[in-house]
């Protein structure tokens, strides 16, 4: 179960960044790392088939379409996070209020780890936004970029909180 709910953080982001580090799995191209039992367990747990996970999360990349505002990671954790323990009715202020709170402490402990939750400050970027065209994925662009390790960071994040939420429920 774990495994699943890491793995769908990981599906709701499928940034097309990842660091250079060799223990981050490049999720640009999550098919060819991602064991087919796995991705069942993800359709089966979240009833949300993982190429419409993809399509949801697709403008993700780049903190929102390359306009270098909200990390992708977190806009994924995000995502995931509704998918989770969503509410459905717009009206419901109570429990609106109380997943925001949450959706803040998530963001708040990943701030505090990497000093932002801004795709542009991450990078140690001055320009807010980049030309719409992503960058051709090479080795050099990989290792150039937080993304895989900030991806792991959500992540965990998030897991820690889906798994302490189980505990006290």
């Amino acid at each position: 179960m774990k495994k699943c709910w890491l793995l769908f953080v990981l599906l709701t982001l499928l940034l097309t960044a990842c660091g250079g580090n060799d223990n981050v799995v490049n999720v640009y191209n999550w098919g060819e790392y991602i064991d087919t039992e796995v991705l069942r367990q993800f359709e089966d747990e979240t009833g949300i088939p993982s190429e419409t996970a993809a399509k949801l999360s697709s403008s993700f990349g780049g903190g929102m379409a390359r306009l270098r505002e909200v990390c992708g990671a977190i806009s994924g954790s995000f995502l995931a996070f509704a998918a989770i323990y969503g509410i459905s009715d717009p009206k419901d202020n109570v429990g609106k209020a109380a997943q925001y709170k949450d959706l803040q402490e998530l963001a708040a402990k990943f701030r505090n780890e990497n000093g932002s939750i801004v795709c542009r400050e991450l990078l140690g970027l001055t320009q807010k936004t980049s030309e719409p065209t992503p960058e051709k994925r090479t080795d050099e662009y990989y290792r150039k970029r937080p993304c895989g390790e900030l991806v792991a960071t959500a992540a965990q994040i998030l897991d820690e909180y889906i798994q302490s939420r189980k505990a006290n429920d």
